[in-house]
């Protein structure tokens, strides 16, 4: 069952019921949409925040850093960091609120964008929805080009160290002393988690303009391009199909899932299926949504080598789908 389906709900209660507005109608699929993706990403932010707090309190976070500093993964950190964000069924915008708090950890910042990068390409019910479609052989292959994607990706960004991009805020947080302590003793639970929380909290606040700002462009989108409008284009344009299908794709803003049948009927309709493939990587993982939200905790410098980089991996792997398939 979806975690999240107490929140579809009350999106639908919302949106069918306190605002009468008429089911598939493009006016109430946006507001759906926004609603429920608003009480859904919120609350990651929330529990997420307060988790990783909880966890650099109680947990020796500076020795994992130094650990992670002092020996050689030879890429085993990134690759972890890829498969984790497989696992973790969250679009691009969702994961934003687990790598503020792997930047707070003290995780490397390559190895967190491996993780942000790897997130909204692969989850398990995209993989199950992409495998009864399209077969073992091309999931497979989606898999490992997402994967590879995420490693190259964090690993570039940690060779230009680019750490002076992230904003000032989130260092901040993260150099607070952990180890509180009020007259040689350790404050009590209770007021460990009122300070958490209020860390949790302000960052909510600093962050939820963009998230809204974001959701919103996502929720008109959703509701009012139609699904053909790519195809026909995409269809005609021959070699330069795949880097237009990452340029269509950028303004949308939906998760692996969502889009997948997109592709299904794209593929159907002629379209290559690198091309396809590449319009879907594109979609959950360089949305304007995305930028939009990321641009808060980080600075544009890093936002541009960061799409760049995931362009470029996109790009790439559309050729390459369209040469040995």
């Amino acid at each position: 069952m979806d975690i999240f389906y107490g929140f579809e709900l009350l999106a639908n209660y919302v949106t069918y019921n306190l605002l009468s507005l008429d089911a598939g109608t493009q006016i109430a699929d946006s507001v759906q949409f926004f609603i429920y993706d608003t009480l859904k990403i919120l609350t990651l932010l929330l529990v997420v925040t307060h988790f990783m707090s909880l966890l650099r309190y109680y947990l020796p976070i500076e020795k994992i850093r130094d650990f992670l500093a002092s020996h050689k993964f030879y890429g085993l950190d990134y690759f972890f960091a890829t498969v984790f964000g497989a696992i973790t069924p969250f679009c691009s915008c969702s994961s934003i609120p687990l790598f503020i708090g792997f930047i707070e950890a003290g995780i490397p910042l390559g190895v967190t964008f491996a993780f942000l990068i790897t997130s909204p390409l692969i989850n398990e019910i995209a993989l199950a929805l992409f495998v009864g479609m399209f077969g073992i052989k091309i999931t497979t292959i989606y898999v490992v080009a997402g994967i590879t994607i995420g490693m190259v990706g964090g690993f570039i960004i940690q060779k230009l160290h680019l750490e002076k991009y992230v904003e000032d805020f989130v260092w901040k947080v993260k150099s607070q002393d952990q180890e509180v302590e009020i007259e040689g003793y350790k404050i009590s639970f209770g007021k460990v988690l009122k300070l958490i929380s209020k860390e949790a909290f302000d960052i909510t606040k600093k962050i939820t303009p963009y998230v809204l700002v974001g959701i919103a462009i996502g929720a008109l989108i959703h509701g009012f391009v139609p699904e053909n409008f790519f195809g026909h284009y995409l269809q005609k344009a021959g070699w330069l199909g795949v880097p237009l299908a990452v340029l269509l794709a950028v303004p949308l803003y939906s998760n692996a899932s969502g889009v997948i049948p997109i592709i299904e009927s794209l593929v159907s309709k002629g379209v290559p299926i690198g091309t396809a493939l590449a319009f879907m990587m594109a979609v959950v993982g360089l949305s304007l949504p995305e930028a939009l939200i990321l641009k808060k905790v980080m600075k544009w410098q890093l936002l541009a080598i960061f799409f760049g980089i995931v362009t470029s991996g996109i790009i790439i792997i559309g050729y390459i789908f369209n040469i040995i398939l």
